[in-house]
Protein backbone atom coordinates (compact mmCIF):
# COMPACT_ATOMS: atom_id res chain seq x y z
CA UNK A 1 0.00 0.00 0.00
CA UNK A 2 2.91 2.06 0.15
CA UNK A 3 5.13 3.72 -2.45
CA UNK A 4 7.89 2.24 -3.41
CA UNK A 5 11.30 2.82 -1.98
CA UNK A 6 13.45 4.97 -3.92
CA UNK A 7 11.06 6.46 -6.29
CA UNK A 8 10.16 9.68 -3.95
CA UNK A 9 12.48 10.64 -1.83
CA UNK A 10 10.62 11.50 1.29
CA UNK A 11 13.65 12.61 3.96
CA UNK A 12 10.54 13.84 6.32
CA UNK A 13 9.66 10.15 6.99
CA UNK A 14 13.46 9.57 7.93
CA UNK A 15 13.25 12.35 10.45
CA UNK A 16 9.87 10.59 12.06
CA UNK A 17 11.18 7.39 12.43
CA UNK A 18 14.06 8.99 14.54
CA UNK A 19 11.52 10.12 16.81
CA UNK A 20 9.54 7.07 17.10
CA UNK A 21 12.91 5.43 17.95
CA UNK A 22 13.65 8.21 20.31
CA UNK A 23 10.15 7.49 22.10
CA UNK A 24 9.98 3.77 21.84
CA UNK A 25 13.30 3.64 23.74
CA UNK A 26 11.93 6.96 26.16
CA UNK A 27 8.65 4.66 26.96
CA UNK A 28 10.79 1.28 27.92
CA UNK A 29 13.15 3.01 30.09
CA UNK A 30 10.36 4.75 31.67
CA UNK A 31 8.35 1.43 32.40
CA UNK A 32 11.74 -0.40 32.91
CA UNK A 33 12.85 2.40 35.61
CA UNK A 34 10.97 0.14 39.18
CA UNK A 35 11.89 -2.95 37.72
CA UNK A 36 15.34 -3.15 36.46
CA UNK A 37 18.38 -0.81 38.35
CA UNK A 38 19.89 0.92 35.62
CA UNK A 39 24.13 1.44 36.39
CA UNK A 40 25.20 5.17 35.87
CA UNK A 41 27.59 3.42 32.86
CA UNK A 42 24.57 2.01 31.14
CA UNK A 43 22.19 5.38 31.93
CA UNK A 44 24.99 7.52 30.16
CA UNK A 45 25.41 5.16 26.88
CA UNK A 46 21.91 5.19 26.49
CA UNK A 47 21.64 8.52 26.84
CA UNK A 48 24.61 9.18 24.67
CA UNK A 49 22.81 6.48 22.11
CA UNK A 50 19.76 8.05 21.93
CA UNK A 51 21.59 11.48 21.09
CA UNK A 52 23.51 9.94 18.52
CA UNK A 53 20.08 8.62 17.46
CA UNK A 54 18.62 12.27 17.21
CA UNK A 55 21.93 13.40 15.34
CA UNK A 56 21.43 10.48 12.50
CA UNK A 57 17.54 11.40 12.32
CA UNK A 58 19.01 15.06 11.22
CA UNK A 59 22.10 14.11 9.22
CA UNK A 60 19.91 13.19 5.79
CA UNK A 61 17.84 15.92 6.13
CA UNK A 62 21.27 18.37 6.34
CA UNK A 63 22.56 16.13 3.26
CA UNK A 64 19.65 16.57 1.19
CA UNK A 65 19.54 19.95 1.51
CA UNK A 66 23.12 20.41 0.89
CA UNK A 67 23.04 18.06 -2.11
CA UNK A 68 20.14 20.45 -3.66
CA UNK A 69 22.33 23.91 -2.84
CA UNK A 70 24.90 22.16 -5.28
CA UNK A 71 27.05 22.39 -1.90
CA UNK A 72 28.43 19.15 -1.92
CA UNK A 73 28.56 16.45 0.66
CA UNK A 74 29.17 18.36 3.75
CA UNK A 75 32.46 16.95 5.68
CA UNK A 76 30.87 16.41 9.05
CA UNK A 77 27.91 14.37 7.99
CA UNK A 78 30.36 12.41 5.79
CA UNK A 79 32.07 11.36 9.10
CA UNK A 80 29.47 11.27 11.12
CA UNK A 81 28.18 8.66 8.76
CA UNK A 82 31.22 6.44 8.60
CA UNK A 83 31.96 6.43 12.54
CA UNK A 84 28.47 5.43 13.24
CA UNK A 85 29.01 2.74 10.38
CA UNK A 86 32.28 1.56 11.98
CA UNK A 87 30.72 1.48 15.78
CA UNK A 88 27.49 0.13 15.12
CA UNK A 89 28.69 -3.50 16.13
CA UNK A 90 31.17 -2.32 18.84
CA UNK A 91 28.98 0.38 20.90
CA UNK A 92 26.62 -2.54 22.45
CA UNK A 93 29.37 -4.46 23.95
CA UNK A 94 29.99 -1.83 26.10
CA UNK A 95 26.39 -2.27 27.74
CA UNK A 96 25.10 -4.42 29.86
CA UNK A 97 24.23 -7.92 29.35
CA UNK A 98 20.85 -7.88 30.82
CA UNK A 99 18.50 -8.84 28.10
CA UNK A 100 16.62 -5.43 27.74
CA UNK A 101 19.40 -3.18 28.17
CA UNK A 102 21.28 -4.90 25.78
CA UNK A 103 18.24 -5.46 23.00
CA UNK A 104 18.04 -1.29 23.18
CA UNK A 105 21.76 -0.99 23.34
CA UNK A 106 21.67 -3.19 20.09
CA UNK A 107 18.30 -1.49 18.58
CA UNK A 108 19.39 2.17 19.16
CA UNK A 109 23.33 0.84 17.21
CA UNK A 110 21.37 -0.78 14.30
CA UNK A 111 18.75 2.48 13.96
CA UNK A 112 21.53 4.75 13.70
CA UNK A 113 23.04 3.45 10.73
CA UNK A 114 19.92 2.38 9.50
CA UNK A 115 18.88 6.21 9.10
CA UNK A 116 21.59 7.34 7.57
CA UNK A 117 20.89 4.74 5.10
CA UNK A 118 17.21 5.32 4.14
CA UNK A 119 15.24 8.09 1.88
CA UNK A 120 11.85 7.47 2.71
CA UNK A 121 9.46 5.11 4.54
CA UNK A 122 11.25 2.38 4.94
CA UNK A 123 13.08 4.00 7.97
CA UNK A 124 10.06 3.51 9.39
CA UNK A 125 10.31 -0.33 9.09
CA UNK A 126 13.06 -1.06 12.22
CA UNK A 127 11.39 0.87 14.39
CA UNK A 128 8.11 -0.95 14.00
CA UNK A 129 9.84 -4.00 13.77
CA UNK A 130 11.66 -4.26 17.01
CA UNK A 131 8.27 -3.39 18.59
CA UNK A 132 6.92 -6.49 17.26
CA UNK A 133 9.62 -8.45 18.26
CA UNK A 134 9.01 -7.12 21.65
CA UNK A 135 5.88 -8.64 21.61
CA UNK A 136 6.66 -11.37 20.21
CA UNK A 137 9.32 -11.97 23.16
CA UNK A 138 6.33 -11.52 26.16
CA UNK A 139 4.34 -13.49 24.29
CA UNK A 140 6.42 -16.19 24.48
CA UNK A 141 6.97 -15.72 27.90
CA UNK A 142 3.48 -15.71 28.47
CA UNK A 143 2.41 -18.73 26.91
CA UNK A 144 5.15 -20.62 29.35
CA UNK A 145 3.40 -18.86 32.18
CA UNK A 146 0.15 -20.07 30.90
CA UNK A 147 1.93 -23.51 30.77
CA UNK A 148 2.84 -23.45 34.47
CA UNK A 149 6.27 -24.77 33.21
CA UNK A 150 9.24 -24.86 36.04
CA UNK A 151 11.87 -22.54 36.42
CA UNK A 152 10.04 -19.93 34.43
CA UNK A 153 12.44 -16.13 34.91
CA UNK A 154 11.13 -12.61 34.99
CA UNK A 155 12.56 -11.41 31.45
CA UNK A 156 13.84 -8.77 33.33
CA UNK A 157 16.16 -10.52 35.43
CA UNK A 158 17.47 -12.58 32.94
CA UNK A 159 21.03 -11.83 31.21
CA UNK A 160 22.60 -12.84 28.30
CA UNK A 161 26.15 -14.15 29.35
CA UNK A 162 25.01 -16.40 32.09
CA UNK A 163 25.70 -20.01 31.10
CA UNK A 164 22.32 -22.26 30.79
CA UNK A 165 22.39 -24.91 33.07
CA UNK A 166 22.50 -27.74 31.47
CA UNK A 167 20.41 -29.57 33.42
CA UNK A 168 17.26 -27.02 32.79
CA UNK A 169 17.86 -27.38 29.18
CA UNK A 170 14.41 -29.27 27.86
CA UNK A 171 13.26 -31.34 25.26
CA UNK A 172 11.74 -30.38 22.44
CA UNK A 173 7.67 -29.86 22.77
CA UNK A 174 5.08 -28.71 19.85
CA UNK A 175 5.38 -25.49 20.82
CA UNK A 176 8.92 -25.08 19.90
CA UNK A 177 7.34 -25.97 16.24
CA UNK A 178 5.47 -22.63 16.21
CA UNK A 179 8.45 -20.34 17.15
CA UNK A 180 10.59 -22.05 14.67
CA UNK A 181 7.76 -20.88 12.05
CA UNK A 182 7.21 -17.45 13.44
CA UNK A 183 11.45 -17.44 12.79
CA UNK A 184 10.80 -18.10 9.62
CA UNK A 185 8.44 -16.37 8.72
CA UNK A 186 9.85 -12.90 10.38
CA UNK A 187 13.43 -13.29 8.31
CA UNK A 188 11.42 -13.70 5.15
CA UNK A 189 9.69 -10.27 6.54
CA UNK A 190 12.36 -8.38 7.09
CA UNK A 191 14.20 -9.18 3.73
CA UNK A 192 11.09 -8.50 2.12
CA UNK A 193 9.50 -5.30 4.29
CA UNK A 194 11.13 -2.57 2.32
CA UNK A 195 11.29 -3.91 -0.94
CA UNK A 196 12.36 -6.68 -3.75
CA UNK A 197 15.19 -8.71 -4.25
CA UNK A 198 15.84 -6.78 -7.68
CA UNK A 199 16.45 -3.45 -5.15
CA UNK A 200 19.69 -4.63 -4.57
CA UNK A 201 20.39 -4.64 -8.02
CA UNK A 202 18.93 -1.40 -8.82
CA UNK A 203 18.53 0.63 -5.93
CA UNK A 204 18.36 4.42 -5.85
CA UNK A 205 22.25 6.01 -4.91
CA UNK A 206 20.35 8.54 -2.90
CA UNK A 207 20.53 6.18 -0.02
CA UNK A 208 24.22 6.59 0.58
CA UNK A 209 24.83 10.30 -0.58
CA UNK A 210 25.09 10.86 3.68
CA UNK A 211 28.46 8.34 3.06
CA UNK A 212 29.94 9.37 -0.18
CA UNK A 213 28.68 11.31 -3.63
CA UNK A 214 30.89 9.96 -6.05
CA UNK A 215 29.92 6.79 -7.76
CA UNK A 216 31.58 3.37 -6.00
CA UNK A 217 29.60 0.30 -6.94
CA UNK A 218 31.58 -2.24 -4.76
CA UNK A 219 31.37 0.57 -1.46
CA UNK A 220 27.66 1.39 -2.54
CA UNK A 221 26.58 -2.31 -3.08
CA UNK A 222 28.14 -3.10 0.58
CA UNK A 223 26.29 -0.46 2.00
CA UNK A 224 22.88 -1.61 0.69
CA UNK A 225 23.96 -5.33 2.01
CA UNK A 226 24.39 -3.36 5.37
CA UNK A 227 20.89 -1.97 5.39
CA UNK A 228 19.27 -5.56 4.63
CA UNK A 229 21.29 -7.47 6.98
CA UNK A 230 20.00 -4.78 9.73
CA UNK A 231 16.51 -6.68 9.78
CA UNK A 232 17.80 -10.10 9.82
CA UNK A 233 20.00 -9.31 13.08
CA UNK A 234 16.88 -7.57 14.79
CA UNK A 235 15.04 -11.09 14.01
CA UNK A 236 18.11 -13.04 15.15
CA UNK A 237 18.91 -11.14 18.49
CA UNK A 238 15.16 -11.72 19.24
CA UNK A 239 15.58 -15.66 18.44
CA UNK A 240 18.37 -15.55 20.37
CA UNK A 241 16.58 -14.05 23.36
CA UNK A 242 13.61 -16.94 23.38
CA UNK A 243 16.23 -19.23 23.40
CA UNK A 244 17.55 -18.13 26.50
CA UNK A 245 14.41 -17.04 27.98
CA UNK A 246 12.30 -20.85 27.01
CA UNK A 247 15.69 -22.43 28.39
CA UNK A 248 16.48 -24.25 25.23
CA UNK A 249 19.48 -25.39 23.35
CA UNK A 250 20.04 -23.45 19.95
CA UNK A 251 20.81 -26.53 18.01
CA UNK A 252 17.72 -28.12 18.78
CA UNK A 253 15.41 -24.76 17.32
CA UNK A 254 17.88 -24.77 14.32
CA UNK A 255 17.04 -28.49 13.64
CA UNK A 256 12.96 -27.54 13.10
CA UNK A 257 14.04 -24.42 11.08
CA UNK A 258 16.22 -26.49 8.81
CA UNK A 259 13.02 -29.03 8.52
CA UNK A 260 10.62 -25.66 8.01
CA UNK A 261 13.90 -24.57 4.87
CA UNK A 262 13.62 -27.64 3.03
CA UNK A 263 10.13 -28.36 2.82
CA UNK A 264 10.27 -24.51 1.83
CA UNK A 265 13.25 -24.64 -0.67
CA UNK A 266 11.84 -28.49 -2.18
CA UNK A 267 8.40 -26.49 -2.76
CA UNK A 268 9.85 -23.68 -4.49
CA UNK A 269 11.90 -26.13 -6.05
CA UNK A 270 8.68 -27.69 -7.97
CA UNK A 271 8.03 -23.65 -8.90
CA UNK A 272 11.10 -23.20 -10.79
CA UNK A 273 10.32 -22.33 -14.54
CA UNK A 274 11.97 -22.77 -17.59
CA UNK A 275 9.54 -20.91 -20.20
CA UNK A 276 7.71 -17.20 -20.20
CA UNK A 277 9.62 -14.13 -19.60
CA UNK A 278 12.81 -13.36 -17.91
CA UNK A 279 11.23 -12.12 -15.59
CA UNK A 280 8.89 -14.84 -14.48
CA UNK A 281 12.52 -17.28 -14.85
CA UNK A 282 14.57 -15.07 -12.53
CA UNK A 283 12.13 -14.53 -10.33
CA UNK A 284 11.48 -18.54 -9.49
CA UNK A 285 14.91 -19.34 -9.77
CA UNK A 286 15.87 -16.82 -7.29
CA UNK A 287 13.40 -17.91 -4.89
CA UNK A 288 14.63 -21.04 -4.86
CA UNK A 289 18.60 -19.52 -4.29
CA UNK A 290 17.15 -17.82 -1.33
CA UNK A 291 15.68 -20.64 0.57
CA UNK A 292 18.53 -22.96 -0.21
CA UNK A 293 21.19 -20.53 0.78
CA UNK A 294 18.76 -19.26 4.04
CA UNK A 295 20.16 -21.87 6.45
CA UNK A 296 23.39 -21.35 5.84
CA UNK A 297 23.56 -17.28 6.12
CA UNK A 298 21.35 -17.62 9.06
CA UNK A 299 23.52 -20.38 10.84
CA UNK A 300 26.55 -17.57 10.28
CA UNK A 301 24.18 -14.44 11.42
CA UNK A 302 23.49 -16.58 14.65
CA UNK A 303 26.93 -17.00 15.44
CA UNK A 304 27.44 -13.29 15.36
CA UNK A 305 24.57 -12.31 17.21
CA UNK A 306 25.33 -14.64 19.60
CA UNK A 307 28.66 -12.45 20.39
CA UNK A 308 26.63 -9.51 20.14
CA UNK A 309 24.46 -10.57 22.77
CA UNK A 310 26.02 -12.48 25.54
CA UNK A 311 29.73 -10.24 25.03
CA UNK A 312 30.78 -7.28 27.14
CA UNK A 313 33.86 -4.96 26.50
CA UNK A 314 34.55 -3.18 29.73
CA UNK A 315 36.76 0.04 29.14
CA UNK A 316 36.55 0.97 32.62
CA UNK A 317 38.28 -1.60 34.81
CA UNK A 318 39.27 -0.61 38.48
CA UNK A 319 42.68 -1.80 39.00
CA UNK A 320 42.54 -3.59 42.68
CA UNK A 321 45.11 -1.58 44.91
CA UNK A 322 47.14 -4.08 47.38
CA UNK A 323 48.62 -2.81 50.78
CA UNK A 324 51.52 -4.57 52.03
Amino acid sequence: MMPVVGENPNIHMVTCAGVLSLFISACYLWSARKRTTLHMTDRYLFISQMLHVAVCAYVPTSTHSSLQLKQGLPLLNQIISWTTLGSSLFVPLLSSTRLFHRLLSIFLSLTSTYLLLSTGSEALFPPVLSWLMFVWINMEQEAMLSQGISGRQELSTLDFSENIDITKIRQLKLDDIRRSYFFVFFIITAFFGTGNIASINSFDPASVYCFLTVFNPFIMGGLMMWKVIIPFIIVMCTFETIQVSTQLSSRSLFLIVLVISDLMALHFFFLVQDYGSWLDIGTSISHYVIVMSMTIFLMLLSLMTHILTSRRVSLWKTRKMHFP
